[in-house]
């Protein structure tokens, strides 16, 4: 019995993460065998372990996990900073005493046994693609018209995953539309297929690297955008959610803080199990507040209405935005960008698969449909004509349409040429 089970938990070590017990989402594979995904390894490191020393061990089987590629980079270039620093006998500047501080945090997040080899290997199967100079210019100028007409010009490279050079430590394209407080490029990126995650060589996200700034200009808009298209924080990264949530509160931006802190907050959410209003079952909310009285949330529908309620948390699960479902369509068109919203998740998909086929009208839904039908009848009121002649009417006014159109004309029941 003892191996029969033995032996289904090994299957299911496959195929399954051993802390969420879910597929596998973007999977790590530890030297000693087991496989988790990449968010929940970061969780476990920096939140699930009740001990310090537990955080870097596998949950399964307790062999150490050695150090991201990110954790080592930010290591030995702290290292090397400082070097540079005491060979120039500048000791006592506080860039030097900021860069002890981070060097001890990067050590302490390494860990004192780390055999200075080993590190967890990521799952990028080729190297990413090398944005020109020209290009990061125009990100910081607000050019989005470049910098689409670029990624759209070999569709056979990643490139709204591209990142700078390596004197510019690897950023990723989001990373400096984001540095850059360009918003409404973010969103086209995001649409696009642009991860919300990717991190520079020192392991630092989109949203860690704004947040890290956040004394300096309001970040919350961008912050919200990349949680509800579900952008993590890494433990292993000098910016971690618990030293972005300190410096917010240190600087006075609560409200940021506050949003950081909760497990839901800015996140985009399916509603379920609504028995007070069934129709809003499988509607898609942003949650915005929490309520820790009542332990509930306050939250806005994703709907041209904006409806704001109040929602236990067991009504809300989870539901990040994606290319296909991205809730609601920015779109960039002669020069200007235009905003598409929808009265439901399914329109928006629907909307975004027609233009993947290439279709430049958008799709009809219930909602223009209704919309046509108001039109239409408002039209035959103002005409006053009665509804047993709507259908035929309607008919001899698109066919007299469009023979003015080719040249003709009705004359008596006889054709002229003009």
């Amino acid at each position: 019995m003892a191996a029969q089970l033995h032996c289904t938990a090994a299957v299911v070590s496959e195929t399954t993460c051993g802390i969420c017990l879910e597929e596998t989402k973007d999977p790590l594979n530890l030297p000693c065998g087991h496989t988790f995904c990449d968010g929940c390894l970061n969780e476990w490191r920096s939140r699930y372990g009740v001990e310090e020393e537990m955080r870097t061990k596998c949950p399964i089987c307790r062999a150490r996990i050695p150090p991201s590629k990110e954790m080592v980079t930010s290591l030995l270039s702290y290292r090397a900073r400082m070097k540079e620093l005491e060979d120039n006998n500048d000791t006592s500047s506080e860039q030097y005493h900021r860069l002890c501080r981070c060097l001890e945090n990067a050590e302490a997040i390494v860990g004192a046994d780390w055999d200075g080899v080993t590190v967890l290997q990521d799952n990028i199967d080729k190297p990413r693609v090398v944005m020109p100079d020209y290009v990061t210019n125009a990100i910081k100028r607000g050019d989005i018209k470049s910098v689409l007409r670029w990624i759209n010009a070999n569709q056979m490279e990643d490139r709204v995953n591209a990142t700078s050079s390596a004197e510019k430590m690897f950023a990723p394209i989001l990373y400096v539309a984001s540095a850059n407080n360009q918003l409404a490029l973010m969103t086209l990126l995001l649409q696009l297929g642009a991860n919300a995650d990717s991190r520079n060589s020192r392991g630092i996200t989109s949203i860690a690297l704004m947040l890290s700034t956040a004394v300096k200009q309001d970040v919350e808009e961008r912050a919200r955008l990349l949680l509800s298209w579900g952008a993590r924080f890494f433990a292993d990264s000098v910016h971690s959610r618990e030293i972005c949530i300190s410096a917010a509160r240190i600087h006075g931006r609560h409200n940021l803080a506050n949003l950081l802190e909760l497990e839901l907050g800015g996140r985009r959410c399916r509603i379920l199990n609504l028995s007070s209003r069934p129709e809003l079952n499988d509607k898609v909310c942003i949650a915005d507040y929490y309520l820790p009285d009542s332990n509930q949330y306050k939250v806005t529908l994703e709907t041209k209405s904006k409806e704001v309620l109040i929602l236990n948390r067991d009504n809300l699960k989870r539901r990040d935005r994606t290319p296909q479902d991205c809730g609601y369509y920015i779109e960039f068109k002669n020069g200007s960008t235009f905003r598409h919203d929808f009265d439901s998740s399914e329109d928006c998909q629907a909307f975004v698969a027609a233009l993947d086929k290439g279709e430049t009208q958008p799709v009809v839904t219930a909602e223009t449909e209704a919309a046509a039908e108001q039109a239409a009848a408002e039209l035959l009121a103002e005409l006053r004509l009665n509804n047993s002649a709507n259908k035929s009417s309607i008919g001899y006014k698109v066919k007299t349409s469009k023979k003015k159109n080719g040249g003709k004309k009705k004359n008596g029941g006889k054709k002229t040429k003009k």
